[in-house]
């Protein structure tokens, strides 16, 4: 367990990661240790120059080999982000790629992020696969995480993401995966306080046992192992992040995507979900205190697309628009079948923690060091 009240503030003098990260750590001259992370062991092994073209090139000449024979080669999660939107674009466009694009409605998705999707596929003239998840397993899910008093309640939705893809990636028999993960703008990794691991099926089922109503009969479960270890290793599934070997700024991207093709930004990364924009954008900052733009913008200060005085100019204002936010309270509780008076009452009760109830951690982290001392995948430092 960890502290998460720190006594005494600090904010990093290169980023802008601060004590509301309980684990963060200051040098001798105030840089935090997200940065140090960073440069000892992000940047060198990072390679977005000819190297990393090099690779990209032969990794796409195996996806297209080992699909030649299917009607798709890869398979590609669309939620209307920038990063999979940019993704869909590269994949086709330049690689000359035939993924298999779909998209996991939670029942959460925002006008604009219908907007974006559909702007890509009928450009694109590409099938879209939509997978819509029960909505009153999905709220009663949710639900279960508001009465926790945990702070990570994105994980239904991200849950129902992931699983949905390996869910997927099997039925096709789809060998690679395309991910829209980068680190140029995901660099810095999230507080565990906060954003807990999603695949720990001992801590969500332990919380629907006690606070959900339903069976969940429908709901995508994936435990960690099945995608992990027995699609990875037994069935040969492969997740490929192709915005790590190129140049990837998001203003140029963001720039390509509403000319080409009419794409309109969000206010805010992950704000494709009205859910996570309520989340992200006011619950977790005013019941726990954290902000997630730190660590957004970190990352984009750390390479080099956003000034620290930008970021703390940024930071200053709130995420959320203080007059129209007592409407997206009363919308998210509407939604979820609840009185605005109640989803309060969830909002003021005692914080809770993932220590709070059953988990899994230490396994995670047994595990995590075991593939590393194999050779097989690299420790790291914090849970993103």
């Amino acid at each position: 367990m960890n502290n998460t009240n720190k006594i005494h503030y600090q904010i990093c003098t290169n980023c802008i990661m601060d004590t509301t990260d309980p684990n963060i750590t200051f040098d001798e001259n105030g840089v935090c240790d997200h940065c140090h992370d960073f440069q000892n062991n992000v940047k060198p092994n990072w390679h977005t120059d000819e190297k990393g073209k090099t690779e990209l090139e032969a990794i796409v000449r195996k996806i297209k080999k080992a699909g030649e024979k299917n009607e798709f080669d890869c398979l590609l999660g669309l939620s209307g982000g920038v990063d999979s939107s940019y993704m869909l674009h590269l994949a086709v466009k330049e690689f000359g790629l035939r993924p298999l694009v779909f998209h996991v409605d939670g029942g959460w998705n925002s006008e604009l992020a219908v907007h974006n999707i559909n702007v890509m596929i009928d450009k694109l003239g590409l099938d879209l696969y939509t997978e819509v998840i029960n909505w009153e397993e999905m709220k009663d899910f949710q639900l279960a995480f508001f009465k926790s008093g945990v702070p990570h309640l994105d994980i239904p939705q991200d849950h129902a993401f992931v699983a949905t893809l390996y869910q997927f990636a099997e039925k096709y028999k789809i060998k690679y995966i395309l991910n829209g993960g980068n680190f140029s703008t995901e660099c810095v990794q999230y507080p565990m306080e906060w954003f807990y691991y999603g695949t720990d099926m001992v801590h969500n089922k332990g919380i629907i046992k006690k606070f959900g109503t339903l069976k969940m009969e429908t709901y995508p479960f994936s435990s960690i192992y099945r995608h992990k270890i027995y699609l990875k290793y037994l069935k040969g599934v492969h997740v490929v992040k192709p915005l790590n070997f190129m140049p990837f700024i998001k203003t140029a991207a963001l720039d390509m995507l509403e000319k080409e093709y009419g794409w309109k930004p969000y206010p805010q990364k992950h704000f494709e979900s009205r859910f996570t924009k309520f989340y992200e954008g006011y619950w977790l900052p005013e019941r726990f205190g954290y902000d997630t733009r730190r660590v957004q913008f970190s990352s984009l200060i750390l390479t080099g697309q956003m000034t620290r005085e930008e970021a703390l100019e940024k930071i200053g204002k709130p995420a959320y628009d203080p007059a129209t936010i007592d409407d997206e309270f009363n919308y998210i509780a509407t939604k979820l079948g609840i009185s605005s008076d109640e989803l309060r009452q969830y909002f003021n009760m005692p914080k809770k923690f993932y220590w709070d109830y059953k988990n899994q951690q230490n396994l995670f982290r047994l595990g995590a060091k075991m593939l590393h001392l194999l050779g097989v995948e690299k420790v790291k430092k914090r849970k993103k």
